[in-house]
């Protein structure tokens, strides 16, 4: 606000209204449909993105349906936005619209009012309808755009100066009206004071018994107010979400978009057809992603780095150079050049230094591995610092917990862990240390010590003739020992 004239700057906006208290039925779901995710985040988050890129006064969300669920989520990813709940009195986007409204403090100059289920609006195309109006000196203007197959959309009927003279729903609209292709996004700014006159004298009497904010726009138009139309190129950024299909099919082009982006900037992505990748991951020029691969969330790919096949990651740093392969992982950390895979897991608190290795159905959980550290083939790491350069056998068990609490262990630099060994922890391996292969280490080693804990090998001649007579087994062992005896005569 001007402290001067205690009002609105032109630029200002004063408020951006979402529309988000529908029951989404087609959904078929328990979860409100605004909740459902497009790219990895919800459809309400990504337009709460586009209405708060416009730095508005207010921000608002009628919510209805589901509210409890939709409020818990705005908790965590908007606690700035107005919560402005929808009564059960009345149904439809004007009566949404009187519900904001009143909710909100008075408001002078433009509002915005957009739905909360097209996750592919964008601030810049919100921002473009803002300068529009204004540019058009409207008390309205109503987002459009043309869409392949119009059918359910209400169409936009412009005058010879192309200025909107109304707005018909498909169920209202004559033939000649249903071949127009240009239809009504559900995306207006308004002037506060026309909005909130013509909220005041709407009415359920039209075709679907319902307030209509397109009625808003009727009464502007019968009362000679300019209301303009801002046509975008992009049918995408007014494609709503009614159903599973439109779900997957939202997904689906918001992935193909983000693929071709990184493409462009010097990604290899093999088979865009089978990667999704969000489109809050950053990746680096001259990565590779290979089929059947997920990058999601706040994921990175260094330079020069290949991820896949069939691996997903979520929330992972992978270094420059580095060599992922069929992996899943999570809150982790991969060094520069290691290598991972095929068949790990790495789960949260996992921290691979440069050039070590993750090999092929290993777990990690809490483990930090210094550079140049393998652990390469079956074996569980958790709670554990292994310093560089040390050596994990195959099939090692890092024991850390004993049912009641959880403790950690250390492999010291250098030091070589036996296939098979398992180390129960709090234990200490020191720098350069030796553990035999299938020993079971419960004591701390020093440095360039060998530790070997395991039973005296004992054979038993004669035991299977005895206790396994006429098996198999007990067969070969006889024909063996009478192919010794006559080897040796």
């Amino acid at each position: 606000m001007n402290a001067a004239t205690d009002a609105p700057s032109e630029a200002t906006l004063a408020a951006v209204i979402i529309l988000a208290a529908g029951g989404g039925t087609r959904m078929k779901s328990a979860r409100p449909k605004f909740l459902h995710e497009v790219g990895g985040r919800s459809i309400l988050h990504r337009v709460l993105d586009a209405a708060t890129a416009l730095t508005p006064e207010h921000v608002a969300v009628v919510v209805g349906h589901g509210r409890d669920q939709v409020e818990a989520h705005l908790d965590e990813v908007a606690p700035h936005a107005v919560r402005v709940p929808q009564g059960d009195e009345a149904y439809g986007t004007g009566y949404a619209a009187q519900c904001a409204i009143a909710g909100l403090p008075e408001l002078h100059g433009d509002i915005v009012i957009t739905v909360g289920d097209a996750p592919l609006q964008t601030g810049d195309a919100l921002a473009g309808l803002v300068a529009a109006h204004r540019s058009a000196g409207a008390v309205a203007t109503v987002l459009t755009a043309t869409a392949p197959d119009p059918t359910g959309y209400g169409r936009i009927v412009r005058g010879a100066d192309g200025s909107v003279v109304a707005i018909v729903e498909h169920k209202d609209a004559t033939e000649e009206q249903r071949g127009i292709d240009e239809i009504n996004s559900g995306i207006f700014v308004f002037d506060a004071d026309t909005l909130r006159d013509g909220l005041s004298k709407i009415s359920t009497d039209n075709a679907q018994g319902e307030l209509m904010l397109t009625d808003v726009v009727k009464i502007a138009t019968d009362n000679h107010q300019q209301v303009a139309a801002y046509r975008v190129d992009d049918f995408w950024l007014t494609e709503g979400v009614n159903d599973r299909v439109q779900l997957g099919r939202l997904n689906a082009e918001l992935n193909r978009r983000t693929c071709e982006q990184w493409m462009r900037a010097g990604v290899t992505i093999v088979d865009p057809a089978t990667t999704w990748i969000h489109d809050t991951v950053d990746l680096q020029p001259d990565a590779t992603v290979l089929p059947g691969t997920s990058l999601e969330g706040a994921t990175s790919i260094g330079a020069g780095a290949t991820i896949g096949p069939d691996t997903t990651l979520v929330d992972v740093e992978v270094g420059a150079g580095a060599t992922v392969i069929r992996t899943h992982g999570s809150l982790a950390v991969i060094g520069s050049e290691a290598t991972v895979g095929p068949f790990a897991y790495l789960r949260p608190g996992t921290e691979l230094g440069s050039k070590g290795k993750i090999g092929t159905f290993v777990e990690t959980k809490n483990a930090i591995i210094g550079a140049g550290a393998k652990v390469p083939h079956l074996t569980y790491a958790g709670d554990t610092t292994i310093g560089e350069g040390a050596n994990i056998g195959a099939g090692t068990i890092f024991a850390n917990y004993d049912g009641v609490l959880k403790t950690s262990s250390t492999v010291g630099r250098h030091s070589f862990v036996g296939s098979g060994t398992v180390l129960v922890h709090p234990v200490t391996i020191a720098d350069g240390v030796y553990t035999a292969a299938g020993s079971t280490i419960i004591s701390d080693v020093e440095p360039g010590e060998l530790a070997v804990a395991r039973g005296r090998q004992r054979n038993i001649p004669g035991w299977v003739a005895r206790k396994r007579a006429g098996t198999k087994t007990a067969a070969a062992a006889e024909q063996s020992g009478e192919t010794e005896k006559g080897e040796g005569a």
